[in-house]
């Protein structure tokens, strides 16, 4: 069961990796611009797993700012997955705590849109199903991500920038969460969120992003409370 379940996952998240390898020459490029080496640059890739993160953190690296604030600017943009995994921990009733650890590791974005977009279509799978089917997902983004970062951090330099690589990133974004606006709170939700992104983009650190989400939440909690009554 897991493992079909697990395959499902794969072949679900695959296609969304068409734009996460990109993004991973992105950010092994910049690295090694940024004066890291191969190592380094993968390093800090598998111990963070987060390309937002690690692109502003990278920035504030090149740009000489101290350690502690990459570190803290990277947690800053990285607190999403704290909602996600607040939301997600719901459908794992009674998991074991190494699995859970597993899970939070390989938190991110694709492996928490998929998920509960599956576990919505089918809310009977069982325990084994739904961790089969969410570790697939996580799998295939994460090796896309090691490898192209992999890749940037070797080859980058000689990429052409007529690719346009870094449109890869808001294009994942939006084909990952898009199909998952399925009411009106989710879809006012969306919308104060990306307001609140382009009013709050002069705001340092990172917290523009975190602005923005927490105008989200506050709209799609609104809207629900409206309609219900």
């Amino acid at each position: 069961m897991f493992l079909k379940a697990f395959w499902r996952g794969a072949l679900a998240g695959a296609p969304a990796q068409l734009a996460t390898f990109p993004f991973g020459l992105i950010f092994g490029a910049l690295s090694v611009q940024a004066g890291l080496d191969v190592g380094q640059t993968m390093a800090m890739t598998v111990v963070v797993i987060a390309g937002a993160s690690q692109l502003a953190a990278l920035q504030l690296m090149a740009d000489g700012a101290p350690a502690w604030l990459a570190v803290a600017t990277g947690a800053v943009v990285n607190l999403r997955m704290a909602m996600y995994s607040a939301h997600i921990a719901q459908k794992w009733p009674g998991a074991p705590l190494a699995t859970r650890a597993l899970a939070a590791y390989t938190l991110h974005d694709q492996s928490y849109a998929f998920s509960i977009r599956r576990y919505a279509e089918a809310p009977d799978e069982g325990l084994t199903d739904r961790f089969g089917f969410y570790f697939g997902v996580a799998l295939v983004c994460i090796v896309a991500w090691l490898a192209g970062c992999l890749t940037g951090a070797l080859f980058g330099a000689r990429l052409p920038e007529a690719w346009a690589l870094e449109f890869a990133v808001p294009i994942t974004f939006i084909a990952v969460f898009a199909p998952m606006l399925r009411t009106a709170p989710q879809a006012i939700s969306a919308m104060a969120s990306a307001g609140g992104a382009l009013a709050f983009a002069f705001l340092p650190l990172g917290l523009g992003l975190m602005a923005a989400a927490a105008l989200g939440i506050a709209a799609g909690l609104l809207a629900e409370r409206a309609l219900a009554r």
